[in-house]
């Protein structure tokens, strides 16, 4: 009798921190739309950039010199309602002489806050005998905006503002290199010129441009087995500055992949890495905790990735 009012009573702090981190998301939304902050830079997300970097910088466009289809999934904190759900559909390749086209969709929901992001790019591809690298810029159109009002009276001014949403246009450059096929390197300026394209009047609060850095080497321990360690060092709006450590392995010329990394910083995150290519297929998915006190309440971050390449050159 004793232990299950115990248990009783543990689920119902359980459901009332839930809803508490969930109603703590609304407010911190609606408070940042309403002072027309960034929410974010998506950049942030992705755990599995070192394995598809265009996700993060434009100049890696077309470096894989074929074309790639992406499409990305994360639920972060699962197992709590409102808890953040990104995907994203990205397209990169060759379209001319060292030239290569990239685009990216990405819709974001975290409780009801939304937003939604598309970019297109180019990069230019400079190649020699042992180096490759790529100089790109992207356009990017980010919306920030609420999907619902909840019990809020939807005629507020705050509300209908932050119902509204808040529009920005972006331009991002970035490098990317490959040295020797083993020196991975690169560097990326997201969101460098950003200009609000809605309510134009408001007054927007400084920000500070951000930087991106990027390294890894690619080790040959065996004939059919490598090690590749890779660090990014990202700076980013509304984001703590933190380092993605990543070490990744590949057997039997990357038909099965598998890895750890670890942040350092921001959210603390520590998880695992599988992943294949077969084909024209490669298929990841990434599992992450956290140290923060947030964890014990959620089921861990999930990532899936699914890429598609197809013609080009290898």
């Amino acid at each position: 009798m004793i232990t299950e009012i115990h248990n009783t009573n543990y689920m119902k702090t359980i459901n009332i921190l839930k809803s508490l981190i969930v109603l703590v998301s609304f407010v911190s939304a609606t408070i940042g739309v309403n002072a027309q902050n960034r929410y974010f830079d998506e950049r942030y997300i992705y755990t599995q950039a070192h394995l598809n970097p265009q996700l993060i910088n434009p100049g890696a466009y077309g470096s894989i010199m074929n074309h790639r289809i992406l499409v990305n999934y994360r639920n972060k904190w699962s197992g709590i309602d409102g808890a953040p759900r990104t995907i994203s559909f990205g397209y990169n390749g060759p379209v001319g002489n060292r030239l290569s086209l990239g685009l990216n969709i990405l819709s974001d929901k975290f409780s009801q806050l939304e937003t939604f992001k598309g970019a297109l790019g180019l990069s230019y591809t400079i190649i020699t005998d042992n180096n490759q690298i790529g100089f790109g810029i992207s356009g990017e159109y980010i919306k920030h905006g609420l999907s619902g009002y909840g019990n809020a009276d939807p005629t507020d001014p705050t509300i209908s503002r932050a119902l509204a949403g808040a529009e920005y246009f972006d331009a991002s450059f970035g490098l990317y290199g490959i040295y020797m096929k083993k020196l991975l390197y690169g560097i990326a300026i997201p969101s460098a010129v950003s200009s609000r394209i809605s309510d134009v009047d408001a007054t927007a609060p400084e920000r500070e441009v951000g930087f991106i850095l990027q390294v890894g080497y690619k080790l040959d321990l065996h004939p059919d087995i490598t090690m590749t360690p890779y660090l990014i060092m990202k700076k980013l709006n509304n984001v703590p500055t933190h380092i993605d450590m990543n070490l990744t392995f590949g057997f039997l010329q990357d038909k099965l992949i598998g890895g750890v990394n670890y942040t350092l910083g921001a959210d603390k995150r520590l998880g695992f890495l599988i992943g294949t290519k077969i084909e024209k297929l490669n298929f990841y998915y990434s599992y992450n905790t956290s140290s923060n006190p947030i964890q014990d309440y959620n089921n861990g971050s999930h990532e899936l990735t699914l890429g598609i390449n197809f013609g080009g050159k290898q």
